[in-house]
């Protein structure tokens, strides 16, 4: 039986894939913004990057990540993505 912790840390990888979705696929943007809320409930991403992604959510062609550097928020979470400037 997995413990409490396994738990969360197999919740946080499989959000982790999810918010890493392939551009392009049917409904990716709103898995995106779904994985990203998860995030941002962990205190993981702060609210500017999470708007990022809500506007993106609709938007399965686009990728998030460009925009939070132009708008120069989420510098925590471009590092966590690994595209440290």
């Amino acid at each position: 039986m997995a413990s409490q912790a396994e738990d969360l840390e197999a919740e946080a990888a499989e959000q982790w894939q999810l918010v890493n979705t392939p551009l392009g696929e049917m409904w990716s943007g709103r898995t995106r913004y779904a994985a990203a809320m998860y995030f941002f409930k962990r205190s993981e991403m702060n609210a500017e990057t999470l708007e990022v992604y809500r506007i993106c959510a609709r938007l399965d062609h686009e990728d998030p990540v460009p925009i939070i550097r132009d708008r120069g928020v989420g510098k925590d979470w471009l590092k966590r993505m690994g595209y440290a400037q």
